[in-house]
């Protein structure tokens, strides 16, 4: 059945990208420290694995199909991620009709599927990516399928023609080849792919069990929590032992678990030690939790240890329950009509954008994308019947456009920031009074005056957009998107390119950011230094806390 080998075959894939995310973020062409390409997919992919894992075991390919459109959508992160979803929601949509066992026509045409649904959720494609490896697989199979090639020999085939397409991509697309690369997303899909096809032919270790347990207790809660209120619970007496202790347990040669489970039992009660050597979970309830580790340490190594203090968490549920009570007591708010959320990497960058309008503020930038699931969360808690988002990242906007089409309960409208200073202007362009549609056309409108620079360090070799030499370590200033001032020193780098810019086009205003890098003494001299090269230059500067950028500005 189609659906087993999915869910014994999936978390195998997922494992391999997470053990190579490193390696794929390093593939990353434009040198700044924001190439985590490997780590998108990998959050997407372990979501999907969840979100399949607690389906019950006897699932079709159907209800597999949904949980792995939705857990790839809710865990999308990043552009790279959001793409793997859609490719992830075509194959399995296509899967769903699938013979029993599978055929090389059913393998076709889910790839079919995939690439219909992956290039319809891209606006403009890119030749050289993930999109165009899994349009090769596609027509791979379709030939693979007409010579009625078996199964076995197809998919290692697709295999190869996705490594080939890797190989391929610095062909299609200039930047990769002018740095020795391939790229990244596609790079991690073939991964993927062969990780997935190597457990299904058996080459990797048995099929994974997965416990439905989990899945069936929630469904039960939640069936019960509809009918029975839960009560408040003020008398809580307590225990003879007031810490629950729990850890996973890595045996050594001569353990003895029920031995083990006898002197537990001295120390507290509600004592287990369940597995199979070497790996044990352990439970105990004590008042030293000190000599419960020091007693197992003697025959192994202990790791994810949580001790719980059981009086206190009690008293915690019972204020928890009485306030959640009391907000379920007073009566819902009414929507607004118009609700913003921005997404900001920086304390004073919120605090910003706070001041401005905005309602919620979702953390994340370079390198902690947000995903779809976070996006549409922070849209409800704006509660308004139209929300603006502000992604103010370029690998944000695609996750920021997937909350919007998931929205069920209330409008997202994107408005495509790239950068925080890009959502300053664009919101001293809001009209309150005026609709979702007016306001975001007059916020475009806004960031299209609006001209940014960044200030970073270089992650590895490469060279600028002149040809000049770029070195691991070397302070780059950006800006448009390509580097154009290479130096070593943070502040020169900022003076140069802003002198740069405004020899390019003369501005009347700079809004300057400092970095959590720089302490406040050096951020007070860099503005005085610009002052005095540009005198008519407004300086408006703010602490804006962001990582990894010392400097990000923009210019009016």
């Amino acid at each position: 059945m189609i659906a087993n080998v999915i869910r014994s075959c999936f978390p195998v894939a997922a494992q391999a990208v997470a053990d190579k995310s490193e390696d794929i973020n390093k593939l990353n062409v434009f040198p700044v420290p924001d190439g985590d390409t490997g780590t998108n997919m990998s959050l997407t992919l372990g979501t999907v694995v969840r979100e399949v894992a607690a389906l019950p075991a006897d699932s079709d390919m159907a209800a597999v199909a949904k949980a792995i459109t939705h857990g790839s959508l809710m865990g999308a992160r990043g552009n790279s991620g959001v793409i793997t979803s859609q490719i992830l929601r075509g194959m399995a949509e296509g899967l769903v009709g699938a013979h029993d066992p599978v055929t090389a026509d059913d393998i076709a045409v889910a790839f079919r599927n995939s690439v219909k649904v992956a290039f319809k959720a891209v606006r403009k494609p890119v030749e050289g990516t993930i999109l165009t490896v899994i349009r090769d697989i596609s027509s791979r199979a379709d030939r693979c399928a007409k010579e009625k090639m078996g199964v076995p020999e197809m998919l290692e085939a697709l295999v190869v023609e996705a490594y080939e397409s890797v190989a391929r991509t610095p062909d299609l697309l200039p930047v990769l080849k002018e740095n020795g690369v391939v790229d990244s997303g596609a790079y991690g899909f073939a991964t993927f792919v062969e990780a997935f096809v190597n457990a299904a032919l058996g080459k990797v270790g048995a099929a994974i069990d997965f416990d439905t347990s989990v899945a069936t207790a929630s469904g039960a809660h939640n069936a019960a929590d509809a009918r029975v209120a839960i009560e408040l619970n003020d008398d809580w007496e307590g225990s003879e032992y007031r810490y629950c202790n729990e850890f996973l347990f890595k045996a050594e040669e001569g353990f003895d678990p029920d031995a083990a489970l006898a002197h537990l039992a001295t120390l507290g009660d509600c004592e287990l030690v369940v597995g199979s050597f070497p790996d044990f979970k352990v439970h105990v309830h004590s008042n030293e939790p000190n000599r419960v580790l020091e007693y197992m340490l003697k025959y192994g190594q202990v790791y994810e240890v949580f001790i719980h203090n059981m009086d206190m968490e009690a008293h915690d549920r019972t204020a928890g329950i009485a306030a959640d009570q009391a907000a379920a007591a007073k009566p819902a708010e009414p929507r607004k009509q118009l609700g913003f959320v921005a997404v900001a990497a920086g304390d004073g960058e919120a605090e910003i954008l706070k001041s401005l309008g905005v309602d919620v503020v979702v953390s994340g930038g370079q390198t902690m994308n947000p995903s779809t699931a976070d996006i549409l969360d922070a849209a409800a808690v704006a509660n308004a019947e139209s929300v603006i988002v502000l992604p103010n990242n370029g690998n944000i906007r695609m996750a920021a456009e997937a909350a919007a089409s998931a929205s069920e309960d209330f409008k997202i409208v994107v408005v495509p920031t790239k950068t925080v200073p890009q959502a300053f202007a664009a919101m001293f362009a809001v009209d309150v009074d005026a609709s979702a549609e007016d306001n975001a056309e007059a916020m475009v409108e806004a960031i299209a005056e609006v001209r940014d620079g960044e200030v970073t360090h270089a992650v590895r070799d490469s060279q600028a957009a002149d040809g000049t030499p770029i070195h691991d370590g070397d302070i780059m200033g950006i800006a448009g998107g390509d580097i154009a001032i290479v130096g070593s020193d943070v502040e020169q780098v900022t003076l140069d390119l802003i002198n740069k810019m405004q020899a390019e086009q003369e501005g009347d205003t700079l809004t300057i950011l400092a970095g959590q890098d720089m302490d406040d003494e050096r951020f007070e001299a860099l503005c005085d230094r610009i002052e005095d090269a540009q005198p008519d230059l407004e300086v408006d500067a703010h602490r804006g806390g962001q990582p990894l950028y010392p400097v990000i500005f923009s210019i009016e």
